[in-house]
């Protein structure tokens, strides 16, 4: 599967962005999706990710209770809506595919990344 992220941008502190990741193919329903991002000199970092039928989702700490995980898969996308954005949410983030529930950042399928700047 191919994946391709968009909607990231430039929004002051306490704003809101939905990041939108579109997936090739006809099969995006077999796949678990998430959303990693990766500050600059920090490491990729969990998110949020959703299962096959968007029932069950689950978030990092740091963004609980202020970013939604949701998917459609007629339209083959998955979306993360952020609200109440702060500076510390600044980096690339990221959407990933695989056929197995994890948190882990070794999906087996990732989109290019989108770049979220959070000023303050």
């Amino acid at each position: 599967v191919q994946l391709q992220a968009s909607g990231g941008g430039l929004v002051q502190a306490g704003g809101s962005l939905r990041l939108s990741c579109a997936a090739s193919g006809r099969t995006f329903s077999r796949y678990v999706m998430g959303w990693f991002r990766q500050a600059p000199g920090k490491e990729r970092e969990f998110v949020a990710n959703i299962n096959r039928s968007g029932g069950s989702t689950y978030y990092a700490d740091s963004v609980k209770g202020r970013f939604t995980i949701s998917r459609d898969n007629a339209k083959n996308t998955v979306y993360l809506q952020m609200n109440s954005l702060k500076p510390e949410d600044t980096a690339v983030y990221y959407c990933a595919a695989d056929t197995v529930w994890r948190t882990s950042a070794d999906y087996s399928y990732w989109g290019q990344g989108t770049l979220v700047t959070v000023s303050s």
